[in-house]
């Protein structure tokens, strides 16, 4: 509990440094702790450290996990989501961040529907071109928001991207520079956009630089994970 409320301590000040360095209030930067393969022990200790956001990679952890947390969150499915498991997505989840097809917001959509609630969603951008990364391609992302858009059970917040797997600066800028634009041309469009989720613990600077309001982060809050 100590470490983690240490880290978040040590990593609000980056934030507030990176958001002041291109003149944005840090306050409107959301953090998601990314609670992948940790306990409900860790996921408690960061709920009580005030990391309310909580982002979990797979429907199957989280789904045994999160009853056994005991803090307030809000609940954030970040990874790839199959068709088959959207039920238990739309019962487990606040936000999906993961939507990638029409096929998959129209599974989600029906099932939230079933479940009487509205589901909030993001549209995940595959910005680096990278074929191991999930995502629509951007020329997708305006057909499939204003597709989301029309559906009754789901609500677009936003865009959501991975960064490229480099060390090159220019190249993970490209990507997050590449999320804000498109952000800008849905708005246009008439879009509402709430959030451009982009930004991890290696990244996150970069994309604040780059317009990013939510961030991902996990192993910078916690610790590295074991080898």
């Amino acid at each position: 509990m100590e470490t983690i409320n240490k880290n978040w301590q040590a990593l609000q000040e980056r934030i507030a440094r990176a958001a002041q360095q291109v003149d944005r209030d840090p306050e409107e930067i959301a953090v998601i702790v990314v609670t992948k393969t940790r306990s409900a022990e860790q996921v408690d200790a960061a709920i009580a450290s005030g990391l309310t956001l909580v982002g979990e990679n797979r429907v199957q952890e989280t789904e045994t996990k999160k009853n056994q947390v005991r803090g307030q969150a809000q609940w954030h499915l970040i990874g790839p989501l199959q068709r088959n498991k959207a039920s238990k997505a739309a019962a487990l989840f606040d936000v999906v961040q993961s939507v990638d097809s029409t096929r998959l917001a129209d599974a989600l959509n029906r099932h939230a529907g079933e479940l009487q609630r509205r589901l909030d969603v993001l549209v995940q951008v595959n910005t680096s071109g990278a074929v191991q990364q999930g995502g629509v391609d951007p020329l997708e992302v305006q057909p499939l928001a204003a597709h989301i858009a029309a559906l009754q059970h789901l609500r677009f917040q936003g865009l959501m991207t991975i960064g490229a797997h480099t060390n090159e600066e220019a190249q993970i800028r490209a990507c997050f520079c590449r999320l804000r634009q498109l952000g800008a041309e849905l708005e246009t469009a008439g879009a509402e956009m709430r959030y451009l989720s982009m930004g991890m613990s290696g990244d996150f600077e970069l994309a604040i630089a780059e317009g990013a309001n939510m961030l991902r982060l996990g192993t910078i809050i916690f610790s590295p994970r074991p080898s």
